[in-house]
């Protein structure tokens, strides 16, 4: 896979042992010149500076995914910038154990706005941009939880977020496949190592989690950041709609 004068814009990117860091050093290394976005600033000047000191071209820019005139404005920044956005990794993602009578309306708010507006107001931003270079790839971080209802982590909330990204997913690829842009969506089961769970993992659920999977372990993020970056190559251009699981075999269908 070679992206030498591929743009890539990661959402979520903040933490250094995170899926979004991890797309970014594979895209990176393979010549692409990578966004990192993400609310917290200094995380996202962390990885860039990492990316740098290897050789790499790396920005990094403070993003709140849910506010639509800051993704419209990184958008235009980075296309005046850089030239272009050539791939999109919709990666920012936030997930909490509540049961649906415990879920307050704030709660519910937050994980739909991150997990399933912010894919939506980053992908509008972006496309007219890449239906003028006719060429794009558009991955989003959805979950297993999405397509087996919880049972995971995450809440109902979270279940009804990714369900929905999955479903947002293919109507795009339809809409632009037209424009050489594909629209794909990978289902991870739980990462080891993330932010996603916001520090609520528990020593015991995490190991009642590994129970539920055939292959005894959590995944790591290198196992979703080399599926994406296929799924980001040019060599995936007959590729789009699609939903990618990557379980461990927790859930197979």
């Amino acid at each position: 896979m070679n992206f030498e004068n591929r743009v890539a814009l990661i959402t979520g990117a903040a933490s250094l042992e995170g899926i979004g860091m991890s797309i970014a050093r594979q895209l990176s290394k393979r010549g692409a010149t990578v966004v990192l976005a993400d609310i917290n600033k200094n995380g996202v000047e962390a990885g860039a500076n990492e990316i740098e000191g290897k050789g790499g071209k790396a920005y990094a820019v403070q993003l709140d995914v849910t506010d639509q005139k800051q993704v419209q404005s990184v958008v235009e920044e980075m296309v005046e910038k850089v030239g272009k956005i050539d791939i999109v990794v919709n990666n920012a993602g936030v997930s909490r154990p509540s049961r649906v009578q415990e879920i307050t309306q704030n709660e519910w708010d937050l994980v739909l706005n991150v997990n399933l507006k912010g894919p939506f107001l980053l992908t509008q931003a972006v496309l007219p941009y890449m239906k003028e270079n006719r060429y794009g790839r558009i991955v989003n971080l959805s979950s297993v939880s999405g397509k087996r209802g919880g049972g995971v982590f995450g809440g109902s909330h979270y279940s009804a977020a990714k369900a929905g990204l999955t479903g947002f997913t293919k109507a795009v690829a339809r809409e632009v496949a037209s424009y050489g842009i594909t629209c794909n969506t990978v289902a991870p089961g739980l990462i080891g190592g993330t932010d996603i769970t916001g520090g609520l993992m528990t020593e015991e659920m995490e190991q009642a989690i590994k129970l539920d999977i055939p292959v005894g372990r959590l995944g790591q993020v290198e196992d979703v950041s080399y599926a994406i970056s296929f799924l980001a190559s040019e060599g995936a251009g007959y590729i789009t709609g699609e939903e990618l699981d990557i379980n461990g075999g927790s859930h197979i269908d």
